[in-house]
């Protein structure tokens, strides 16, 4: 009737009533956690209580321009001043254990090394010891604290650095009752669990963080690792965290009442909200 083409019609979009919520909690995400992308962020969006798919997610992360820049600016913190086993593959929690160094500077130029530890099993990270100068000796001092903790893993793969080819160390390892499993010199590949967690520390904490002290460095990389088990979507672990942290409630702990006491009188919604 009016001569309009057909294709020329389309129905106007309207989005949904809390459009403009999600948006809002997405951007926050990405501004907080610089180095995940969207799959991550639709995660941690579902743990809050959203009920989004990924394609939702995306959608509002490409309308918003988002993305994980490739590089990264270090940020200054201000309140601080001062043998190999052919692919042996961990078939159980606390099976194989694998560990390696790291380095990186503080302000004044002075080199740090990092000992990262990691389950591959869970990929949960055991420890990371940072400090100055970090030898053969250090490496036993950590891996006694694991042990009393949370007992003798069944293997231990590492690299052929001298911190873990001393004789010591193979023979304090071999005494506890763990065996020892070096990848082939030149051959990074074959250590790869410990390798991809280096370069998640490097991408998400190193290259972001610019340490003054190394009580700074400490607390940083300790608040990290913290997060990396407990909340960050790891995505070989369908995105759940490595080692998510249980809250139990007060109430849950109470001794029962005794068999035919008389029975207590409600609680008063007034004080639900502080039992939690």
């Amino acid at each position: 009737m009016l001569g309009q083409h057909r294709s020329t019609q389309r129905k106007r979009p309207h989005e949904r009533a809390d459009e403009e919520r999600l948006t809002a909690d997405i951007i926050e995400l990405a501004r907080q956690y610089g180095r995940y992308g969207y799959r991550r962020v639709a995660e941690l969006l579902r743990r809050s209580g959203w009920h989004v798919n990924d394609k939702r997610v995306e959608r509002i992360w490409r309308r918003e321009g988002l993305k994980v820049p490739s590089k990264q600016p270090k940020r200054k913190r201000l309140w601080f001043n001062d043998g190999s086993c052919i692919r042996l593959r961990a078939e159980r929690p606390n099976h194989v254990w694998s560990y390696d160094f790291m380095e990186d500077r503080t302000h004044d130029g002075r080199k740090i090394r990092m000992l990262n530890i990691v389950d591959e099993y869970t990929r949960e990270c055991l420890a990371i010891r940072v400090d100055r100068r970090l030898n053969s000796t250090s490496v036993i001092d950590v891996l006694t604290d694991l042990f009393i903790l949370r007992g003798v893993p069944g293997h231990i793969r590492s690299d052929n650095g001298p911190e873990f080819v001393a004789k010591a160390v193979q023979a304090w390892i071999h005494a506890v009752g763990a065996k020892t499993a070096y990848i082939t010199p030149g051959s990074p590949w074959e250590n790869g669990y410990i390798e991809s967690f280096n370069a998640r520390v490097r991408d998400e904490l190193l290259n972001g963080e610019l340490f003054y002290s190394m009580k700074e460095a400490r607390i940083i990389i300790e608040s990290w690792r913290r997060h990396y088990n407990g909340i960050r979507p790891h995505s070989s672990l369908g995105y759940k965290a490595p080692a998510p942290e249980v809250f139990v409630p007060s109430f849950a702990a109470w001794p029962s009442p005794p068999y035919g006491s008389a029975p207590t009188a409600p609680l008063d919604l007034a004080i639900r909200p502080t039992l939690n």
